[in-house]
């Protein structure tokens, strides 16, 4: 057995919390997890899948004596939650979230904590569409990167601790600055988010077209938008407000770059055209080539499918 930590606490029970509980109890790296869940429902389904030991109905209960602590709720309730919390921590605890932005958590995170615990922002960039304990499975992680942004004077065991605890469990981890962080993921997950929504949205007005062309003809390209789109609302709504200056940053020149194939159609360009899609076409075989998603027709989608069914 390989324990990093003896209790770990998981304040939240979605999908990315059941994934770490179980691939904890996969790879034996802990003695003890307590969740905590604002629902019954999600704390009782949790102990039935044997993603934790223990469960409480108070996210300041879950913590006492908790050696690691990893808060997995919507980005807008951290704040509160780290209030509520840091009374009940243990001295020379580690704390983090799975936050997919950065700068924000850590102003709603880190005044609440006091300065005997180890704050190491986290952000697993894996995920589904689904949500809820049941969603969980072990190999969510797996070749999937978790980016840390420890803050200045971090305690390097501590740090060393967490890098384990997410490699053990299948992931590549990379530290980054938060700023970049939130840049970064603005990019490459919260405006293409936006996109999607916009593109779903586009289509349930456009009266023209009917529910069942829309759903029998999405594997024309708009499946996948659907998928994206099917992502948790509380979630996403939370991502925005809280990552503004980056996201508005890259719509603006998603804007501009829509205004420059507007014109290449209008102009009917097709140079332009062309040499944009070949261009294009190379980041998506970049991201094959670096193991991030497999060159088959369904996008990667099956392999992840048989995962799923396993857990």
């Amino acid at each position: 057995m390989n324990i990093l930590y003896k209790k770990v606490a998981l304040i939240g029970l979605g999908l990315i919390a059941s994934s770490i509980g179980h691939g904890l109890k996969k790879n034996s790296l802990c003695e003890t997890i307590i969740g905590y869940a604002k629902t019954k429902q999600s704390r009782q389904k949790s102990l039935e899948l044997d993603i934790v030991d223990e469960v409480s109905s108070s996210a300041a209960k879950a913590v006492v004596d908790a050696d690691l602590v990893i808060i997995s709720t919507p980005v807008g309730v951290m704040g509160d939650i780290a209030r509520e919390i840091s009374p009940f921590l243990k001295p020379g605890a580690t704390v983090t979230d799975v936050g997919s932005v950065k700068e924000n958590v850590i102003s709603l995170i880190k005044p609440h904590l006091p300065a005997s615990v180890h704050f190491i922002p986290g952000h697993p960039v894996a995920g589904t569409e689904r949500s809820g304990p049941e969603a969980g499975f072990a190999e969510l992680f797996n070749n999937r990167w978790c980016l840390l942004t420890p803050l200045e004077n971090t305690d390097e065991q501590a740090l060393k601790n967490l890098i384990e605890m997410w490699s053990m469990i299948g992931a590549r981890v990379e530290t980054m600055d938060p700023k970049h962080h939130d840049l970064v993921l603005a990019v490459t997950s919260h405006s293409p988010h936006l996109i999607a929504y916009t593109m779903v949205g586009v289509a349930d007005d456009l009266r023209r077209v009917t529910n069942s062309e829309v759903v029998n003809y999405s594997a024309a390209g708009f499946r996948d938008f659907t998928r994206i789109a099917a992502s948790d609302p509380t979630m996403w709504r939370d991502v925005f407000l809280h990552n503004k200056e980056a996201t508005l940053e890259i719509l603006g020149r998603f804007t501009e770059e829509l205004f420059s194939l507007q014109r290449a159609i209008r102009k009917s360009d097709g140079d332009f055209l062309h040499n944009y899609f070949t261009r294009t076409r190379e980041i998506r075989r970049g991201i094959v080539d670096a193991g991030q998603d497999t060159d088959s027709p369904d996008f990667g989608r099956q392999v992840a499918s048989k995962e799923t069914n396993k857990k």
